[in-house]
C-alpha cells in the first residue's frame, strides 16, 4: 500500500474532512501536526511540500497533494471501495454541490486566517467575530437542510456516506464551537449524528488526534 502521511492540525475542519474519508476507506496513515496557533504551517520545511502553507496536505510515495476536496477525490479514485461518490453523473454533481456549499460558501469565510484578520487588522471584537461566523454557517446550513430534504436518506445523500458527509461533520463541529444554534437544521444534524456514530469516524474526531491539546 502507498505510504500516506497526513499533515494537518487537530482542530482544522479541512484536515478533519480527510481523516473522515480515510476512516471510511479503512486506510492506515500517519500524521504530522502543524500548530496553526503558533504559525507552524508557515515554517519553511512545511511550505517546501505545501507551498500555500495551508493544511491539510497528504504526502504519498508519489507526491504531496493539497486541498481537502482534491485529496478526498484522489483517495476515492485510488481506493474505490467503499465509494464516496455515487455511480451516476447526476448523483455525483449533487454530492459535489453539497460538499462545495461548505468548502466554497461557508469555510473560506470563517477559517482561522480570516478570523485573525477581522480581529487584528479590522479591530473586530470576539462577539462580532462569532456573529460573522454564525451568519455564514447559518446561510450555508439553511441551504444544506433543503438539499438533504430533497436528496438525503440515512446520510446527506442516500443511504451510504459520501463526500458530502465528510464535510458536514467537521462543519457542524465548527458551528458548535462558535455557539451556532443548530436546531433549525434537524435533517442535517440527524445525518451528522449518524456519521459520527460510525466507530472509525469517531476515531477521526479532533479530540482524539495525537496533537490535540483541547486548549
Amino acid at each position: 500500500m502507498t505510504m500516506l502521511r497526513l499533515h494537518g492540525y487537530w482542530r482544522s475542519s479541512a484536515a478533519y474532512r480527510v481523516r473522515i474519508a480515510l476512516a471510511l476507506k479503512g486506510l492506515s496513515y500517519t500524521q504530522t501536526g502543524h500548530d496553526l496557533r503558533t504559525n507552524g504551517h508557515k515554517e519553511a520545511a512545511y511550505r517546501a511540500i505545501a507551498p500555500a502553507g495551508l493544511v491539510p496536505a497528504l504526502e504519498t510515495d508519489e507526491d504531496v497533494f493539497v486541498q481537502s476536496l482534491a485529496i478526498i477525490e484522489w483517495l476515492d479514485e485510488t481506493y474505490p471501495h467503499p465509494p464516496l461518490l455515487p455511480p451516476d453523473a447526476t448523483g455525483r454533481v449533487i454530492v459535489r454541490g453539497m460538499a462545495q456549499t461548505i468548502a466554497c460558501d461557508i469555510h473560506p469565510l470563517n477559517n482561522l486566517r480570516i478570523l485573525r484578520y477581522l480581529k487584528s487588522d479590522l479591530g473586530a471584537s470576539q462577539e462580532v467575530i462569532d456573529g460573522w461566523a454564525a451568519r455564514w454557517i447559518g446561510d450555508g446550513f439553511a441551504a444544506l437542510e433543503k438539499m438533504i430534504a430533497r436528496h438525503g436518506g440515512v446520510f446527506a445523500y442516500g443511504d451510504a456516506p459520501t463526500l458530502a458527509d465528510c464535510l458536514t461533520v467537521p462543519q457542524a463541529y465548527n458551528a458548535a464551537r462558535f455557539g451556532v444554534d443548530l436546531s433549525p437544521y434537524p435533517r442535517l444534524m440527524a445525518t451528522v449524528e449518524r456519521v459520527r456514530a460510525i466507530d472509525a469516524v469517531a476515531a477521526a474526531h479532533p479530540d482524539r488526534q495525537p496533537d490535540a491539546d483541547r486548549a
